[in-house]
């Protein structure tokens, strides 16, 4: 599952952006990315590995439930039936 948000761009910078990917590794464990930056410029990736699907989608919902407490919207959500 994927979400990309985005803060709302002002005239001066282009707006930053988040990335949420959730997927199964070939050996049964889980890995969350987490790509940050400004649309057009650098970014980071940051990768954490999770043993079982719980624990990993507990993490991914606490990184989207952060990333919305600071201002960013939703733009796009793949691999999931809604959003909370």
């Amino acid at each position: 599952m994927r979400l990309f948000l985005q803060q709302r761009p002002d005239d001066r910078e282009a707006p930053r952006f988040v990335q949420l990917q959730l997927e199964a590794d070939l050996i049964g464990g889980w890995t969350l990315t987490r790509e940050s930056g400004q649309v057009g410029g650098r970014s980071t990736l940051k990768r954490e590995q999770y043993l079982d699907q719980a624990s990993a989608l507990a993490a991914f919902e606490r990184a989207r439930d952060q990333t919305l407490k600071k201002g960013f919207q939703l733009m796009f959500a793949q691999g999931v039936d809604a959003p909370d």
